[in-house]
């Protein structure tokens, strides 16, 4: 019954987040199958999870999706909830998973700060922040410094020796800044296992990078 319900909603789900796409390659549909995906391989060691819920959570976190810079961004998983609220009542969705599904988007996200209440909203939020480490991690945070007008990396010190770290201006930077803080926050044992690997990953090609970048002394 259980995969039956996922594999209705599913094509549902997405053509609902499909009609609320913004330009943002970062947050679009790839984004959201990834964090899916992530969410299944947490969710074998939470049976008692309501896998539905965690399905349209994933699909629908980031249908509100301000940029980074935003002044409002810490409010956008609030207005995320509210309209997967709303389009999901239209889609006829089970009225009863609404509030679970809601407080899984609006916790979902780092800045809004919201602890998560339920197991739903714990894997929807390490699900997500699994996507942000990694080799697909990297590509997402150097596209998203492009938008931004931010540059690679300091001329002179890319690791912040000499200055504080700033990763509104330098991508690089953006490694130390937030992504090496993710695993910490993770709260399922797989999540933080997962998050510790790609930050490995992370550091090691920020090294490889320092390398190639410095000047020669």
């Amino acid at each position: 019954m259980t995969e039956y319900i996922e594999t209705e909603w599913q094509a549902r789900l997405i053509a609902i987040a499909a009609s609320e796409a913004q330009d943002d390659g970062a947050h679009d549909l790839n984004h959201l199958q990834r964090v899916w995906k992530a969410a299944r391989t947490l969710l074998a060691d939470y049976p008692q999870a309501d896998v539905l819920v965690v399905q349209a959570g994933c699909y629908l976190h980031d249908i509100v999706n301000l940029p980074k810079n935003h002044p409002d961004r810490a409010h956008a998983s609030r207005l995320a909830a509210e309209r997967a609220r709303d389009l999901l009542c239209d889609a006829g969705f089970p009225k009863e998973k609404l509030d679970a599904v809601a407080h899984a988007i609006e916790a979902h996200s780092f800045s809004a700060g919201i602890k998560p209440q339920t197991i739903e909203a714990q894997i929807v939020q390490d699900a997500d922040r699994l996507d942000a480490l990694g080799a697909v991690g990297l590509a997402r945070l150097f596209y998203t410094a492009g938008r931004m007008d931010s540059a690679l990396a300091h001329t002179d010190d890319p690791t912040g020796l000499r200055r504080s770290l700033d990763d509104r201006r330098y991508a690089l930077d953006h490694i130390e800044v937030k992504l090496a803080t993710l695993p910490a926050t993770m709260q399922t044992d797989a999540g933080r296992r997962m998050g510790e690997q790609r930050l490995a990953w992370l550091r090691e090609f920020r090294s490889t990078f320092v390398a190639e970048w410095s000047a020669p002394t």
